[in-house]
């Protein structure tokens, strides 16, 4: 049964597109700003498609110390994220490290892993076959990572490999 990981900032928040234009916001204003912080275009209704075709197997996977992270269920709460997006509010994992989410995809099975750090998807390689690198980059990345720009083109290419296997 495939399934995917999803990292949180900058993939699900969009803290560059926060209406004061302070990409900062999120980690150290005040919680009124910091729930003021949009999602990426496209993202809620990507993920609920996705959820749709992965019957819920879906899992977000958050490198954060615990200030970030109290402030990540606040913001998914507040932005209805779960309802939105048919994802478990029980499938959120979070780690201290990068290296770590790479313990979490293999204790939850991940087979396809959205990210928008290029390091972060080095420590999958050998562990999560479908690996997606998420947001505008100034480089492509090296195969087998995929470059995903926006959340159309990374639910697209999710799609596509599901549609390989069958």
């Amino acid at each position: 049964m495939p399934r995917l990981g999803v990292d949180f900032g900058r993939v699900i928040n969009d803290a560059a597109g926060h209406p004061s234009g302070d990409d900062t916001v999120f980690l150290g204003g005040t919680e009124e700003r910091m729930l003021e912080t949009p999602s990426m275009e496209g993202c809620f209704e990507a993920l609920q498609r996705l959820c749709d075709v992965l019957h819920g197997h879906i899992w977000i996977v958050s490198k954060c110390g615990p200030a970030v992270q109290a402030r990540t269920e606040r913001w998914l709460l507040h932005h209805k994220f779960f309802d939105e997006t048919g994802i478990a509010a029980d499938h959120l994992r979070f780690c201290r490290r990068r290296a770590d989410k790479a313990v979490h995809c293999q204790e939850l099975g991940i087979t396809h892993f959205v990210d928008d750090r290029y390091d972060v998807l080095r420590y999958l390689l050998d562990l999560v076959p479908n690996l997606f690198l998420f947001g505008a980059q100034e480089s492509r990345p090296p195969e087998p990572i995929v470059a995903t720009p926006t959340w159309a083109d990374a639910e697209r290419a999710i799609l596509a490999t599901l549609s390989e296997k069958r």
